[in-house]
């Protein structure tokens, strides 16, 4: 069993790797990278080498679920930009001494739109939604290493067109209790629509991942670095600049520029096994969010969390715009 899953996961990530190479297009389906764990909201959105007692981080990692996830189920909801909202359900199942299967479901809404026909008269007002069912199976190849796999069923609803994608996460985690380390690869998102919108063929944002998570020996401190974006090294994004009249648009390409928007930082600070607070900063999100409006805290965002044995809760907060304050929460059960 153990050789035939190592057979297996390395050829599917050198099959996947030469897939991802290739891919250098724009993208939709873009809502698959909004994480649903408050704990990675809150460590800039990405995460792939988290490792914890808690379902809802599989999302981010196949390879995070094993055995020790039996029995647990996790809920999120987040209040995102506009009126958008987000929630789902994940739960684990053991499957022997090495393995572990999963189930979520994950519903994205975007709140009431106005419609309108070609001439701008009212038709009427939709209310356009994405939703995912997903099954996830991991199991652990060696004493420190896991791979995982995630199949997901996309269904997206806007207005009077509709459209069905099928995506596969990879992943491998590798971690070493002894140094308190973790180092993991993630391929996201490979697939594709079988069912389109129209002519128009979207294509699914196909990513490839790299984590570091390293715990401070005697501190109470933990910091990860996520590398993400990892098909295309140019990110440019346009600098608004400070609004006043004589500024204009400048694009930013730079070596410094590109290389921050492809990494995530995150510190978790843990006084005890029972609680976290933890603060991250995403580069990508902040120059995204470039309008002059912007404030200091674009780019940051904070969580926060409480552990007992059977239970958890999480929350997080982040402001990506001066105009847009979101707010996750989670929650764990073992049954």
């Amino acid at each position: 069993m153990i050789m035939n899953f190592r057979a297996w996961i390395s050829g599917s990530f050198i099959a996947a790797a030469f897939c991802c190479l290739a891919d250098d297009g724009s993208t939709a389906y873009n809502f698959l990278d909004v994480t649903s764990s408050s704990r990675v909201y809150g460590l800039g959105g990405i995460n792939i080498s988290l490792i914890d007692d808690d379902i809802n981080l599989i999302e981010q990692n196949p390879a995070f679920l094993g055995p020790e996830l039996g029995k647990q189920v996790g809920v999120n909801y987040m209040r995102y930009l506009g009126d958008s909202d987000f929630a789902g359900v994940r739960y684990g199942m053991a499957a022997g001494e090495k393995s572990a299967w999963a189930v979520a479901v994950q519903y994205f809404g975007y709140g009431e739109i106005r419609g309108t026909d070609e001439t701008g008269a009212d038709i009427g007002s939709f209310s356009p939604k994405d939703i995912y069912v997903a099954g996830t199976f991991g199991h652990d190849i060696t004493d420190r290493l896991r791979g995982g796999i995630t199949l997901k069923a996309i269904y997206s609803s806007y207005e009077s067109y509709t459209a069905f994608a099928m995506a596969t996460d990879l992943g491998i985690s590798y971690f070493d209790s002894d140094r308190d380390l973790s180092l993991s690869l993630v391929i996201t998102n490979l697939g594709g629509q079988l069912k389109r919108f129209n002519d128009v063929y979207d294509r699914l944002p196909v990513d490839v991942r790299l984590g570091w998570t390293q715990g401070l020996g005697p501190y109470p401190f933990r910091i990860s670095v996520t590398a993400w974006n990892l098909t295309k090294w140019h990110l440019p994004y346009t600098d608004a600049g400070d609004g006043s009249a004589d500024t204009m648009p400048e694009e930013k390409d730079s070596f410094g520029s590109n290389l921050l928007r492809h990494l995530v930082f995150g510190m978790e600070f843990m006084p005890a096994d029972a609680f976290y607070v933890g603060l991250g900063y995403n580069y990508k999100t902040r120059t995204d969010m470039s309008a002059y409006s912007r404030t200091f805290l674009s780019g940051m965002s904070m969580c926060a969390g409480f552990n007992a044995n059977r239970f958890s809760i999480g929350g997080a907060v982040a402001q990506p715009h001066s105009g847009a304050m979101t707010f996750m929460f989670n929650l764990r059960m073992t049954l």
